[in-house]
């Protein structure tokens, strides 16, 4: 095993070998796995629906750039700042600039996968800048020093034993197992820091070209808090998380409801932009992170895996997620979806176990709300992993197993060959 190659197996073994984690699996995908397609079924015109969602992603893909101009535009006609990172490096120096910008010590967030992606509560931290989540479940690992184990629920691997003791030693509250009762803990410790945080850090569900605002999803409200309290809004957001219109938003917020929580309609859904803080003479930027993004929607291979929104509902059906967790997949994004984004944002060759470990079942085809063809990349990933591509500067794994699809290969397109090992076989026959 190449020594940078991502412990895909030595993670899956863990979890594996993890009762309370295997425990937590089974009931996400019992319980929203199950769900979700209940709320399928209540939409009769569900699969148009699913349909136009799907194509309205892929428009937005293939017009990335007059969308995210067109959003930047509005944006800052409205009085914020977009920033352009080529990459997570150029993204945290950017936000560092904004926060020595307007003297910022103390961040709300909410959770945000790119900003896990690109490590920015660490920058923040070098900083000496102390940055809070306030989503529940990302708390809940923060203080664990972890990452997210699902895309949706980070800490769905956590035991409400393990949550009580973890309150009881980082909060220094009475243990307790009650799930409401650890819901008002982390409330209590959270709600000051809403009230004395310079600036609040979200991601974004959608941003929206036509109106310079973006779409922020949650059923907890901390995202609203975050946005709403501090002075200074911040957006960590992908590249591809733009649509063009209101209209398509709703649509797609239909489905991603539906998907990543079995709910008609998320708890709180806002749609917020500059105003909202100009008003209160405070500060709006969207930092907009490319880091491989405009290579993969390039590429008509993978480009569709651009369209995904979020919503986890592959990780909730997948059996080999059901099985060894998040951990294994990478730091950042998991499931199937994972096994097709880790590799191609961060390396094809160090994360090629994820490819290989899926089953190709297609459950998360049949489950995705935008019906994106992960099983046609993962198999695209294995023979250009197999082949090679000089895109990616993959070079052909020339092992017995290449050498004997070659053959083969060379055997069926060559008739005269093909002619004579069956006249030789019928002749040993004789």
């Amino acid at each position: 095993m190449a020594e940078d190659k991502w412990p895909y197996r030595k993670k899956a073994r863990q979890a594996l070998s993890n009762p309370i984690f295997q425990r937590g699996l089974e009931n996400i995908q019992l319980r929203i796995g199950k769900a979700t397609l209940e709320r399928y079924r209540e939409l009769p015109n569900i699969e148009e629906l699913r349909d136009k969602g799907r194509e309205i992603r892929l428009k937005a893909v293939d017009n990335l750039g007059i969308y995210l101009q067109r959003f930047a535009q509005n944006v800052e006609r409205l009085g914020g700042m977009v920033f352009f990172a080529k990459d997570g490096d150029e993204a945290k120096d950017f936000a560092l600039k904004v926060c020595h910008a307007h003297k910022v010590k103390r961040v709300v967030k909410g959770k945000s996968m790119v900003g896990e992606e690109i490590g920015i509560n660490k920058a923040l931290e070098q900083k000496g800048i102390v940055a809070t989540e306030t989503d529940l479940g990302e708390y809940i690992i923060q203080l664990a020093g972890e990452g997210p184990s699902h895309i949706i629920g980070p800490a769905i691997h956590k035991s409400k034993e393990e949550i009580g003791r973890l309150f009881s030693e980082r909060l220094k509250a009475p243990y307790s197992t009650v799930p409401e009762e650890l819901t008002s803990i982390a409330r209590n410790s959270l709600r000051p820091k809403f009230l004395e945080a310079d600036m609040g850090i979200t991601g974004a569900n959608l941003a929206i070209a036509e109106a310079g605002q973006v779409m922020l999803v949650s059923n907890e409200g901390n995202i609203r808090l975050s946005v709403t309290l501090p002075k200074i809004h911040l957006v960590i957001m992908g590249a591809e998380r733009i649509v063009e219109s209101v209209d398509e938003a709703m649509l797609i917020l239909r489905l991603l409801s539906r998907a990543a929580a079995a709910q008609r309609l998320a708890t709180y859904v806002s749609i917020v932009g500059p105003k909202e803080k100009l008003s209160r003479d405070g500060a709006f930027y969207v930092i907009v992170v490319d880091n491989g993004r405009s290579k993969i929607g390039a590429d008509p291979r993978f480009k569709e895996v651009l369209a995904c929104v979020r919503c986890g509902a592959c990780l909730n059906v997948c059996p080999v997620y059901g099985k060894i967790g998040g951990y294994a997949y990478g730091d950042v994004y998991s499931g199937p979806v994972g096994a097709v984004i880790n590799p191609l944002l961060f390396g094809i060759e160090r994360y090629s176990d994820l490819f290989f470990g899926e089953t190709l079942c297609g459950m998360c085809r049949e489950r995705c709300p935008l019906k994106i063809d992960i099983p046609r990349m993962l198999l695209e990933l294995r023979r250009i992993y197999k082949e090679g591509d000089t895109s990616f500067n993959i070079l052909p794994k020339k092992d017995i197993g290449y050498l004997a699809l070659k053959t083969f290969e060379l055997y069926n397109r060559n008739r005269k060959l093909t002619a004579i090992v069956k006249n030789i076989s019928k002749a040993l026959k004789k």
